[in-house]
């Protein structure tokens, strides 16, 4: 889109390291413009593979008393956090993320306007656990299971410190955010695209879980788990002012 504000970001020319930083720093200064003025937005993702996954696990437990339920789900929870350590996790890589208790009641034998029959309370305790050794990530979910837990859920694969790779693709994008701009330049009868402004938006995010399953029993043996590689991303608003 190319149009004339009568004020647009100072214009600057910027290498891929002062445009990190700038980025960093807040907006620049406002001057005017003198030529027409490009829009647009630009994304780039660099791969790699992954060095830790975030699992989710639970226990849940069932008794006619909300005392015993909660007793025997502290119990059961102690037994998946023993083997969880007892796998190599360290133990502040295991942090609670939920714990619930509720009564149950059973719906499917209301007739002639009889209440609902109580069958107990149900006691929960949910984990996030984050793996640091991949390859003993399939047995810990095994472990986990065999010690029992109920509900797994998970993997999340990630990057314990994306900033190398966030650096990586803040300089991909900026390249194609200076060619895209140059190849409007030369389509619209300019001699070339200068930046004056540059701002980044997105980033990072763990991408999405890519196993999930509801444990009700032991699972079997040697539970496989591929990492495969994940994207790290960068989003780009630029904006280039176009010369003669």
């Amino acid at each position: 889109m190319l149009r004339m504000p009568h004020l647009i970001a100072a214009a600057m020319l910027m290498t891929p390291a002062m445009v990190s930083a700038q980025m960093q720093q807040g907006p620049i200064p406002m001057v005017p413009a003198s030529g027409p003025v490009l829009n647009f937005t630009v994304e780039a993702s660099v791969e790699s593979a992954p060095d830790m996954a975030t699992i989710n696990t639970g226990v849940q437990t069932r008794s006619m008393s909300a005392k015993d339920a909660m007793a025997q789900n502290a119990t059961a929870m102690d037994k998946v956090i023993a083997a969880l350590l007892k796998g190599g996790v360290a133990r502040q890589d295991i942090q609670t993320s939920g714990i619930n208790l509720s009564p149950q009641y059973d719906y499917s034998n209301r007739t002639d306007g009889q209440p609902p029959r109580f069958v107990g309370y149900e006691a929960s305790n949910q984990l996030t656990v984050k793996v640091r050794k991949l390859d003993k990530a399939g047995e810990l979910v095994d472990a986990m299971v065999t010690a029992g837990a109920t509900n797994i859920n998970g993997p999340a694969f990630g990057i314990t410190d994306p900033a190398k790779l966030l650096d990586e693709a803040r300089l991909k994008a900026v390249k194609t955010a200076q060619e895209r701009a140059n190849l409007y330049a030369q389509a619209t009868g300019f001699r070339s695209a200068k930046l004056v402004s540059v701002s980044e938006g997105g980033g990072y995010a763990p991408p999405m879980p890519i196993m999930a399953m509801r444990m009700e029993a032991a699972a079997a043996p040697d539970t496989k788990i591929e990492p495969g590689r994940i994207s790290t991303s960068i989003s780009l608003s630029v904006q280039y002012m176009l010369e003669r």
